[in-house]
């Protein structure tokens, strides 16, 4: 016997309607979260309406599977922490903090420690002490009465070899690797790919004793040796506590690298030499340029004895001291380009010392 189609469907929709609402009535209700704010989302129309999720559907269906494991998570956290137990939230915010404090505390990966950390300064000891040893060894020389031509002879002939080595270990890389090998740790980096500061240096100190008398060249290269080494050590260790010198100063060029702890330190180096060169090492020879009794030399006066002795004693000291303290700092700290200031150091500050007596012994023939 066949059923019409219509009485088959109504009996298939009587048959089922008792397992719906049994397995509807099995579903349990999935219960509110009350602890946390329901978040609503604004409607994209000008009504000002919003729609709330909860974890049952608006049309009474049930919920998916996803909201039912967050509610047992839920429920299972509350049931943890009604019998006093640490929450699966509680242990992962004691997870994340234990993380935040060891990074805290971790030198290397704390962003701030690495901005702190101050730059490793090279001090150069083995070039500095080489550079030094020149005014103990000037010095010897000087009080020894040894002969300037001799000295000078020796220089140009250290020069002689100097030069052609120079030139081999800038051509070949063997050579180059050879040369570092033995002298390397005199040389600075920017010298390994350019000329050797030792030739700059002789030829300075060379151009010194042939130009100028014999006492201010000694001078001069005592600042060379002495007042350069001051404002590079000076310069290094305060040097960023200190604001950085003019572009220029009285229309001078400065080197921008230079501080105002290493003018202040080639400043005093210079003057402490100047007074006491003059003051005790000069005397050990004649034909000084300037002496405590007769002031400036005759030869810088314009023949006048008297004239000379207007700077002498104390007054003529000290302004020779100011003057050369002055000129070995901004002699030190000028920027010259690429001229080593090996080199320029001993010419300038001689020189200026040679016009600054040039002055005071036109002064003293006014004066007088």
């Amino acid at each position: 016997m066949t059923l019409p189609a219509n009485d088959a469907f109504s009996l298939g929709l009587a048959h089922d309607q008792p397992r719906r609402s049994s397995s509807r009535a099995r579903t349990p209700s999935l219960p509110r979260r009350s602890s946390s704010p329901k978040i609503s989302f604004s409607a994209p129309s000008s009504t000002s309406s919003s729609v709330v999720f909860s974890p049952q559907q608006a049309n009474g269906m049930p919920a998916k599977r996803g909201h039912k494991r967050k509610a047992s998570a839920r429920n299972g956290s509350q049931q943890l922490k009604q019998n006093g137990e640490a929450t699966i939230e509680e242990l992962i915010e004691e997870v994340d903090a234990r993380i935040a404090r060891e990074r805290k505390l971790s030198p290397s990966n704390s962003p701030d420690k690495r901005k702190t950390v101050k730059k490793q300064i090279d001090w150069e000891i083995p070039r500095k002490a080489l550079h030094s040893s020149i005014g103990f060894f000037t010095i010897y020389l000087y009080t020894s009465k040894g002969n300037p031509q001799t000295v000078v002879i020796a220089l140009s002939s250290a020069l002689a070899v100097l030069v052609p080595i120079d030139i081999l270990r800038l051509k070949y890389p063997l050579f180059e690797r050879a040369f570092e090998k033995c002298v390397g740790i005199f040389m600075r980096d920017s010298e390994k790919k350019s000329s050797n500061g030792v030739i700059w240096y002789i030829l300075g100190a060379n151009t010194a004793l042939i130009m100028l008398p014999l006492d201010i060249a000694v001078v001069s290269i005592l600042i060379l040796s002495w007042a350069d080494t001051a404002a590079s050590t000076f310069g290094r260790l305060w040097g960023p506590l200190t604001p950085p010198l003019p572009a220029r100063l009285l229309g001078l060029p400065l080197a921008p690298r230079k501080s105002l702890a290493g003018f202040i330190a080639a400043s005093l180096t210079g003057a402490a030499i100047a007074a006491g060169f003059w003051t005790f090492l000069g005397p050990i020879r004649d034909n000084l340029t300037w002496s405590w009794d007769a002031g400036v030399s005759s030869t810088f006066s314009g023949g006048s004895v008297e004239g000379g002795k207007v700077f002498s004693g104390w007054v003529g000291l000290a302004v020779v001291t100011v003057c050369a303290g002055l000129f070995s700092g901004v002699a030190e700290a000028l920027d010259l380009g690429s001229v080593d200031d090996n080199l320029s150091l001993p010419i300038i500050a001689g020189g200026c010392l040679w016009g600054l007596f040039k002055v005071l012994g036109w002064l003293g023939d006014i004066f007088l």
